[in-house]
């Protein structure tokens, strides 16, 4: 996908958020309102954040973090995406846990200083697919409470769709921690694992020991 079309995609999911919201408040769809705020407010959060650490993110992140939650609270919950497509809740949280996973790969180098080889690759790898399924377990935590104080159903079946939800988080993790494997032990140009070396290109200043 062409950075331009990314940048596309960012930009009309963010309107349509603001108009939606604008037009849940003159009709008193409060609800609506709420979950478009929220949901506009997540989509821009991560970007404030790392900015404020003086951060650059692939765009490739930013459309992927804005598509995410974008699918997962509005289409998910306001035009019950979850109950139209069984294969909905699958596809977002396997994305997810892959995502933090990437995340998980991005933290550990920051730990290091850009170091590949600070450790074994393995325990590199291990280190981002426990971040990633912690993240998938706050995740979990975060339905119970909007379904507990908001009323709304994103935990589904209850128990069964929380542990289904761990265990393709578990599996989306692992993706991630083999994409990690390889970047750590040197292979950077392997599909997400080039993810990796963009960062660390537009990142520079922050890893010195990057080799």
């Amino acid at each position: 996908m062409k950075l331009v079309h990314q940048s596309l995609i960012v930009t009309v999911i963010r309107w349509f958020l603001v108009l939606a919201f604008g037009a849940a408040i003159l009709t008193g769809h409060w609800p609506l309102a709420f979950i478009s705020l929220v949901t506009l407010g997540l989509s821009i959060a991560p970007l404030l954040v790392v900015r404020r650490l003086h951060l650059k993110l692939p765009l490739s992140f930013i459309a992927a973090i804005t598509v995410f939650v974008f699918a997962t609270l509005f289409l998910g919950e306001v035009l019950d995406f979850y109950e139209r497509f069984w294969w909905w809740d699958v596809v977002l949280h396997g994305g997810s846990a892959v995502g933090f996973g990437l995340i998980g790969v991005i933290f550990v180098l920051f730990l290091f200083e850009g170091d590949r080889y600070a450790a074994p690759p393995w325990a590199l790898s291990m280190l981002a697919f426990c971040f990633a399924v912690t993240i998938g377990a706050v995740w979990e935590i975060f339905e119970f409470a909007m379904d507990q104080f908001f009323g709304l159903n994103m935990q589904k079946s209850g128990l069964i769709d929380t542990m289904w939800d761990l265990i393709v988080d578990v599996a989306g993790a692992l993706v991630a921690a083999l994409t990690g494997f390889l970047y750590f032990v040197g292979r950077t140009e392997s599909g997400l694992a080039s993810v990796f070396q963009e960062f660390v290109r537009l990142n520079k200043s922050l890893f010195r020991r990057n080799r």
